[in-house]
């Protein structure tokens, strides 16, 4: 199969889906046999995933050290991955390494414990990021969550299971222009 016909095929598979498996940390995810669905998984010669999808939500992860290595162990085309879903975990803070999946289209990270609100403004680099879920965290609670995350990610369409409207990017915008002061500007002055 070329790199082609599995980009029109690989977003229809089922998912790699590792979820509910209590699992505590990524590397189990090589000796863990997937969730079996409805759908037969896909697999390459080398005996790789085929899919777009990774579910590793209802466990217990609270890091993803080594995740990108397991990934390419896993998947047959990591650098493809269009669906990351880890919620329900005990992820405290929005892993960087997240951030290297440039094709990344849907991200959920809720029922974590990710606590600070600052931690979304690594994710603004990712730019195919449609679908982002961070309620049921403590981050929730703080003032502005909706707001902040929508003026940090402009391009996401749905966020929380809830579609971003046009009213919804209005009000972030005020919200923004009221409550993040712009960084001042030093301009230097020559000197003869």
């Amino acid at each position: 199969m070329n790199k082609r016909d599995y980009m029109n095929t690989s977003v229809q598979e089922p998912p790699l889906d590792y979820s509910f498996k209590s699992i505590h940390v990524i590397q189990d995810l090589v000796n863990e046999e997937p969730r079996t669905g409805l759908r037969p998984l896909k697999r390459s010669k080398s005996g790789k995933s085929l899919t777009q999808s990774l579910w590793l939500n209802n466990n217990v992860l609270n890091d993803l050290r080594d995740f990108n290595q397991v990934a390419s162990q896993l998947l047959e085309h990591p650098e493809n991955l269009a669906w990351i879903d880890l919620s329900f975990n005990d992820l405290t803070s929005i892993d960087p390494v997240l951030t290297t999946f440039f094709n990344l289209s849907v991200l959920y990270l809720h029922g974590n414990s990710i606590q600070h609100l600052g931690e979304v403004n690594k994710l603004a680099v990712l730019p195919r990021l449609r679908s982002l879920t961070l309620h049921g965290n403590p981050m929730e609670e703080e003032k502005g969550y909706r707001q902040y995350v929508l003026c940090t990610l402009p391009h996401i369409t749905t966020f929380d299971f809830s579609g971003v409207t046009k009213a919804d990017r209005t009000t972030a915008e005020v919200w923004k222009c009221m409550n993040i002061k712009p960084k001042k500007v030093r301009i230097k002055q020559n000197t003869l």
